[in-house]
């Protein structure tokens, strides 16, 4: 390589690095939490406009998944799930306070951020995504039915101290997920309803269950400078997130462990359950399943 090569070589790196700002990457590194404990999860429920179901699939696989999630700092695990029209049709209650109509989210996405993390994760995602939106790499034709940061609370397992743990929970190939909203009776009482879920009700639930554990998550309020298709989070205040993993699908335990669970949260007289919705894991890179959501 001639001289005057080398030297346009190191200006282009040179212009490379002050594009990217790599400099700051060591130091960031080097300072503030970095444990695997999810100390936080982003859960979003999405309703793709009907037909643009495949459209919407293949724009969240092919693009968003990585270039909105995945890519992002301290994001260190992600799983997709889907309702197919049976699995819709199980969903509890009638009237939910997080779905109108309750089928409505046919979507999941569940990821989650590394614990004392949250601040500098959120800079971040709404840094990329305003520039996504203005790329033109936002799909517009869809609903945010449910979409939330969420602060970890408490983890409860079947099995105690054997198998996978929480922070494995995405990776590990689980066969279904049940997403469970409740909403206590007031702000006072959330924490007697965590307590009596974290030390009483779930322990009881999971024994003999295909159900290996419960993350149980609260939401926490989205920034204001959020993008505007996403509205801003309810609940909270009062609001519990539950995630249960599941080794079988769904809809063979559906009608023995969870036909039941809003009326054992009503009976305890401290809150009610606003959403009970199975899913099943997306087939990453296909479209499997988007034939069946309607």
């Amino acid at each position: 390589m001639s001289e005057a090569a080398r030297t346009e070589d190191s200006r282009s790196k040179e212009a490379r690095s002050e594009d990217t700002r790599s400099e700051d990457y060591g130091e960031l590194a080097a300072v503030g939490p970095y444990g695997v404990h999810p100390g936080h999860a982003l859960i979003t429920m999405v309703e793709p406009h009907p037909g643009h179901e495949y459209a919407y699939n293949r724009w969240y696989e092919d693009d968003h998944y990585y270039a909105g999630a995945m890519a992002m700092p301290w994001m260190y695990a992600g799983r997709r799930w889907v309702a197919p029209r049976e699995l819709q049709l199980l969903r509890r209650p009638e009237k939910s306070a997080v779905a109108e109509p309750v089928t409505a989210g046919c979507y999941l996405s569940t990821y989650w951020v590394t614990e004392g993390r949250y601040d500098e994760h959120m800079k971040w995602t709404v840094g990329i995504n305003e520039r996504l939106n203005r790329d033109g790499r936002v799909y517009q034709d869809r609903t945010h039915v449910f979409t939330a940061f969420q602060d970890h609370e408490a983890t409860v397992y079947r099995d105690g101290a054997a198998g996978p743990r929480d922070f494995h929970a995405l990776d590990h190939p689980y066969q279904g997920l049940v997403l469970e909203v409740i909403d206590a009776e007031s702000q006072r009482r959330r924490g007697e309803l965590l307590e009596w879920l974290r030390a009483r009700q779930l322990p009881g639930a999971l024994a003999g269950s295909p159900a290996a554990m419960v993350t149980i998550f609260r939401p926490t309020p989205l920034p204001g400078d959020r993008m505007t298709y996403v509205k801003q989070v309810e609940g909270v205040d009062t609001r519990l997130t539950l995630l249960w993993f599941l080794q079988t699908d769904p809809r063979e335990c559906w009608q023995e462990h969870f036909a039941g669970r809003a009326e054992a949260v009503a009976e305890s007289g401290m809150g009610r359950v606003e959403l009970l919705a199975p899913f099943i894991p997306t087939v990453p890179g296909t479209d499997t399943y988007v034939d069946q959501l309607r």
